[in-house]
């Protein structure tokens, strides 16, 4: 091992750092740890120190420090993008983070160094209370004794460490280190103050984001929307390090009740970026109309291209024009607990409910027989017949997750089995693939030119909690490795032929969507900023991307 690896905590803190580490490893200690002290007394060295030590290589799971947000001059919605950002989820607002974390029972540790000279002491000490609510969270705070935040902080019965006591510094080992390091006067770190007109678009998107985030958070104005549009879209603004991708983020982000000024301003900022925004919707927007938080996305084909199907949390699912989101109406009746959706050619829409049986509705702008067919056409047809036996199936066999093409409907259940069903087979013969030892999150099915002329090849793609994207042809065996692999879940997929390209679109739960030109290799990263839930890939090659707050079309350049 390295001497660095083994270095010593500063200023003789062996005992401090030797009573850290045994507070992380005691599973019946308080789940918060308030490192106090006066000004100047070693606190912040010694957090570093722990940070660390715990995020060494081979460093035990107890001991692990898994993130860590300095708060020096940033506000609450800085500390939560940094926080997601680390911890491999998507969030922009304390609530959002909240969530995510309570969905990961994990055991997480956090520190927190700093608190005192946040941007908004009291509003990031109703942050860390909050994060204290998830017991298997273990949080670890800078304050100074006697403040206001430590008075608070204390209210929950904490472990608290007073670096002024003596028992926490070993005085023979703090004399040598006095001998080493001679002393220099002490100097807190100091954030310049920057002068950022936060209504000039330029200025906003080319300077520090967390800077901006943090003046955006403090100002009394809206400044035109730009202020709900930045902090609309979150992390993805302070990830990206492109100023022109910065201006394409922030405009997809932009409402209606903005000034209208503002959307041509970013158009011509966002020249450069490796997308170009064809539309959006955000929460509020009247002009087409919002159309709702978005759970589950089908791109229409057949009978239905050029429309998209956008399905809510109320399962209500509406019908928009995918060239500029104009409505076109929506299904008869709400699905229940809706989270996935698929299109069959003959405009049959599909779900899946909460015991994971098939549900189905005709859309109304699919055509209907007319004329004597009308008249003939008495009883079940193929697609009818097609649905029954689909039905049985999945009454047998429940699903988590749903999809298909123009010749396949396939399912996915949460024991990692991807189930496919010819379109042309009556009754349905199924075929079954062993894709993840996880659950299944997203599957997306897409039919594929052949060389030869013949009848096209459907693919099914899978992703799982495991991270991995899977490739299946029914009636070959699985590609044994995956098409695209990371340490984070996968939360939406969509596949489609675009001008005889394969298209892959992929959604991370960390915010992260990756569009692969499959032929080319070719990769377009995008993080539209709020939790993405759902994915669509038109006919014309632009990108749906569907979320709580904002649904957006895009098209890589």
């Amino acid at each position: 091992m390295s001497d660095q690896t083994w270095q010593r905590p500063a200023a003789g803190r062996e005992p401090a750092a030797a009573a850290l580490l045994a507070w992380l490893a005691d599973p019946a200690a308080p789940r918060m740890c308030l490192v106090t002290g006066s000004a100047g007394c070693g606190k912040s060295a010694l957090l570093a120190w722990l940070v660390a030590h715990g995020s060494r290589p081979g460093t035990p799971t107890e001991r692990r420090v898994h993130a860590v947000a300095p708060l020096h001059g940033i506000g609450p919605y800085g500390a939560v993008w940094d926080l997601a950002q680390q911890l491999g989820t998507a969030a922009r607002t304390p609530g959002e983070l909240i969530a995510a974390l309570a969905a990961d029972q994990r055991p997480t540790t956090i520190v927190l160094p700093d608190l005192d000279h946040s941007a908004d002491p009291a509003a990031m000490s109703e942050l860390v209370l909050a994060l204290a609510n998830l017991q298997h969270l273990r949080l670890l705070a800078e304050v100074t004794h006697g403040s206001p935040q430590a008075a608070l902080l204390s209210t929950r019965a904490p472990a608290v460490m007073n670096l002024d006591h003596t028992q926490w510094t070993d005085t023979a080992r703090l004399a040598a280190w006095q001998a080493d390091h001679p002393a220099a006067p002490a100097q807190h770190p100091q954030t310049p103050d920057v002068a950022i007109d936060l209504d000039d678009l330029a200025h906003v998107v080319g300077a520090d984001p967390m800077t901006v985030t943090t003046q955006y958070e403090t100002s009394p104005t809206d400044h035109a929307g730009l202020r709900t549009a930045w902090l609309r879209a979150g992390q993805s603004l302070s990830n990206e390090p492109h100023p022109a991708t910065r201006a394409l983020i922030l405009q997809t982000a932009l409402g209606d009740s903005a000034d209208p000024r503002l959307a041509d301003q970013l158009t011509e900022l966002a020249a450069d970026a490796p997308w170009s925004l064809v539309w959006s919707r955000v929460s509020g927007d009247i002009r087409p109309p919002w159309p709702g938080p978005v759970r589950a996305l089908a791109a229409g084909n057949y009978a239905l291209d050029g429309a998209v199907l956008l399905a809510d949390h109320q399962g209500v699912v509406r019908i928009v024009n995918a060239a500029d989101a104009a409505p076109q109406g929506r299904l008869p009746r709400p699905f229940p607990s809706i989270h996935t959706l698929a299109l069959l050619p003959g405009g049959a829409v599909l779900t899946l409910n909460s015991q994971g049986h098939l549900d189905t509705q005709h859309s109304p702008a699919a055509p209907k027989p007319t004329g004597i067919r009308a008249l003939l056409d008495d009883g079940a047809s193929p697609a009818e017949l097609l649905l029954d036996t689909v039905r049985a199936y999945l009454t047998r066999q429940p699903g988590q997750i749903i999809a298909a093409s123009g010749t396949l409907l396939a399912s996915a259940d949460s024991a990692g089995r991807v189930h496919a069903l010819a379109l042309d087979h009556t009754p349905a013969r199924p075929q079954v693939a062993t894709l993840h030892s996880t659950p299944v999150t997203a599957l997306a099915v897409m039919d594929v030119t052949t060389s030869d002329g013949a009848d096209p090849l459907p693919l099914v793609y899978s992703g799982g909690t495991d991270g991995q994207i899977r490739v299946w042809s029914p009636g070959h065996e699985p590609l044994p490795t995956p098409v695209a692999t990371r340490e984070v879940p996968v939360s939406a997929l969509a596949a489609a032929e675009v001008d005889g390209e394969p298209i892959l679109a992929i959604a991370w739960m960390d915010g992260l969507v990756e569009h692969h030109s499959l032929s080319s290799g070719t990769v377009h990263p995008l993080r539209p900023g709020p939790p993405v839930h759902a994915l669509a890939l038109t006919t014309t090659g632009s990108l749906i991307v569907g979320t709580d707050e904002m649904v957006a079309c895009l098209r890589p350049r």
